[in-house]
Order: C-alpha cells, then structure tokens, then sequence
C-alpha cells in the first residue's frame, strides 16, 4: 500500500476518533445534566411529601384543640391523603375524612361560596355542622391517630 494512501487512512481514522470523542463528550454532559435534573426532582418530591406530612400533623393538633372547623379539616385531610397514602382513607379509623367529605363536597368554597345567596349558605352551614356533630367523635380520634401515624 503506498505511503500516501497510509497517510489519508490514518487521518480519516483520526477525524473518526476526533468525531467519537466529542460525541461521547456531549453525551456524558447530557447525562450529567440529566442526573442533576433527577436529583433535584427527587428532591423537591421528597420536600414536599415532607411539608404535606407536617401539615397534616398541623391540622391534627388543630382538631384536637378544636381551633378549626372539623368539616374543614376533613376536606384538607382528603387532600392531603389523597397525595401521600390514598390507602389510608378506606381504613378506620382514617376512613371518616373521606365519610365526611363525600358528605359535604357538593358545597361550594372560596369564591364560589362568596356568590351564593345567603339563605342558601346558611342551608348548607346547617347541614355542614349536623355532619361534624355526627362524625365529632370519629374525626377527633382519626385526627389523633393521623398525627401520630409512620409515614413511610
């Protein structure tokens, strides 16, 4: 094989190399990136699953030393179980959050509330304690037992 044609293979198989090497280059930083992009994910689910666990512990102490309403505190319960353990809302005692909510999750909140007539607030006010009277026991010892409750 002559000389020349030597020379032309070695730089073809140097510009591959050259070639090679910048891809592999900009695939490690892609995965570098990515792994980052991960970790930071897990990161901020963990933050949150946290933050949710200590809000619930929150509105238990709340119920226990009754400074919010237990309706309230039921709907705010749903929500939060629904994230962290869905299981647990079909499970006594934990069950009664979603007792109560489906009980009262046709009345509207917030602003919705704010543009409804009053009679028709005061209506549903009057159903809304008559479920808390009838499930106040339940949801106290749900309320206790949920602040206490591993989440794991």
């Amino acid at each position: 094989m002559p000389r020349g044609l030597q020379l032309v293979f070695i730089a073809i198989g140097l510009v591959i190399i050259g070639v090679l090497l910048v891809y592999i280059w900009r695939q490690s930083r892609l995965l570098s990136e990515q792994r980052l992009r991960q970790k930071k994910t897990e990161e901020f689910q963990t933050r949150r699953r946290d933050e949710m666990i200590e809000s619930i512990r929150i509105i238990a102490m709340a119920v226990e030393e009754d400074q919010v309403e237990y309706s309230e505190a039921c709907l705010r319960f749903k929500g939060l179980l629904d994230y962290l353990a869905p299981e647990l809302l079909e499970k006594p005692p934990f069950q009664v959050f979603q007792t109560v909510h489906d009980k009262i999750q046709h009345m509207p909140t917030h602003r919705a509330r704010k543009n409804t007539d009053s009679a028709t607030i005061r209506e549903m006010d009057k159903e809304r304690f008559a479920v808390e009277r009838e499930y106040s026991d339940e949801i106290r010892r749900a309320a206790t037992a949920i602040r206490h409750h591993r989440f794991d």
